[in-house]
């Protein structure tokens, strides 16, 4: 009887087949490899000592490198890697945002440490009295939405460390409100097609609990930016979004929202007949302050924000005793120039209830409109006036 391989179907004698028999593999075959419960914690040790060796390297207090969990670890080296393929080593003509950013990427150890010729230790110091006089914070960002860094004095604005911000995301998207995520795209990408164009979005960025605690929600930041080509030729790998994010003003009226340099201020009579007015409302409205005095509020007035002024009006008039606000009105005015600047208005009684004194925010169409939409509904664009 003749047999026949079951695999190739040959004739073969008998119990014989063209595979070899089990437990007698070929010469030089390996072996599958098979886990083992002290292999695993050899990796984990293994990853273990690298993280611990990368967060001794990162250039930030031994108090906050021990509050480091793992996941904060790889987003702070993460955020410098970027930042090393932004601004690698020896570039000249950048406006670097901070030092940290200028790093060699050879490897682990001066992925971390700051090169040899860093600045003296006055850089530092230097730096951060300059970012204490911006009115918000600096953020860079890569063509894809990235996080490639973010200024130290984040913290004044959304009450968060940069690593705790880090902790929610590594795009730009992880830490806005998801409302405003397509605005945000559509804007980003319109400035990625034309650099050089500033553009501005306006969304509630992620705050810590203290800060919800106190103001009752995130903070609405206005983020003004524009793509710049790094290095040329330029390409999307040598191209960052630089950006100015400065907080709205809340409603009601939020004295620690934005720079001090973007407001002034007015006293009126009880018809709201200017008596006086701060010399910076040349700089936001070209008005020199004689000019001004005897003139009614309401000359200034755009018409079809005069219904909200006056309902304005009459809360003040009605508010008992000095030192009374009545609310925040977002009106726009007409400038020496003849086009229309929105502001943010709050007024109050003053002078034992004999004057108004009104402070106006000057606020950006966007920030305008994000306020409206809030207090009301969508703000009408603006037009300039016959």
């Amino acid at each position: 009887m003749t047999i026949f391989c079951s695999h190739c179907h040959r004739p073969l004698q008998a119990e014989m087949s063209c595979l070899p028999r089990r437990g007698k593999q070929a010469p030089g075959a390996s072996k599958p490899f098979r886990s083992t419960k002290s292999a695993s914690k050899a990796r984990r040790d293994q990853i273990n000592v690298e993280l611990q060796a990368l967060r001794s390297l990162l250039p930030i207090s031994a108090r906050e490198k021990e509050r480091l969990s793992y996941l904060h670890t790889m987003a702070l080296v993460c955020l410098r890697l970027r930042g090393a393929q932004l601004f690698p080593p020896g570039t000249r003509g950048i406006a670097v945002p901070h030092a940290s950013l200028a790093l060699p990427h050879q490897d682990s150890a001066s992925l971390c440490a700051p090169p040899a010729d860093s600045a003296p230790p006055a850089g530092p110091a230097l730096g951060a009295e300059l970012l204490s006089l911006l009115p918000g914070f600096l953020l860079v960002l890569s063509a894809n939405g990235k996080l490639v860094y973010i200024s130290e004095n984040v913290a004044q604005v959304l009450g968060l460390s940069v690593v705790e911000l880090l902790a929610q995301g590594d795009t730009v998207f992880d830490i806005l409100d998801g409302r405003a995520h397509e605005d945000a795209r559509k804007k980003l990408l319109l400035a990625h097609e034309e650099p050089g164009r500033e553009v501005t979005f306006v969304s509630e960025m992620r705050t810590s609990k203290a800060f919800r605690l106190q103001h009752g929600g995130n903070r609405a930041v206005a983020v003004r930016g524009r793509f710049t080509a790094l290095r040329w030729p330029a390409s999307p790998s040598t191209a960052a979004f630089l950006a100015l994010c400065t907080p709205v003003a809340r409603l009601p009226a939020d004295d620690d929202a934005g720079s001090q340099d973007d407001l002034f201020q007015s006293m009126h009579i009880l018809d709201m007949t200017f008596t006086d007015v701060t010399e910076s409302v040349t700089y936001h409205l070209g008005y020199r302050r004689e000019e001004l005095i005897g003139r009614s509020w309401y000359s200034l007035l755009h018409p079809e924000d005069a219904d909200l002024a006056a309902a304005q009006h009459r809360a003040v008039g009605e508010s008992l005793g000095a030192g009374a606000a009545a609310g925040t009105a977002v009106l726009r005015v007409l400038r020496r120039d003849r086009t229309w600047a929105w502001l943010c208005v709050s007024a109050r009684r003053d002078g034992g209830g004999r004057a108004i004194t009104c402070t106006s925010h000057c606020l950006r169409e966007e920030e305008a409109a994000y306020l409206r939409a809030r207090q009301h509904g969508p703000a009408p664009r603006t037009t300039a006036p016959p």
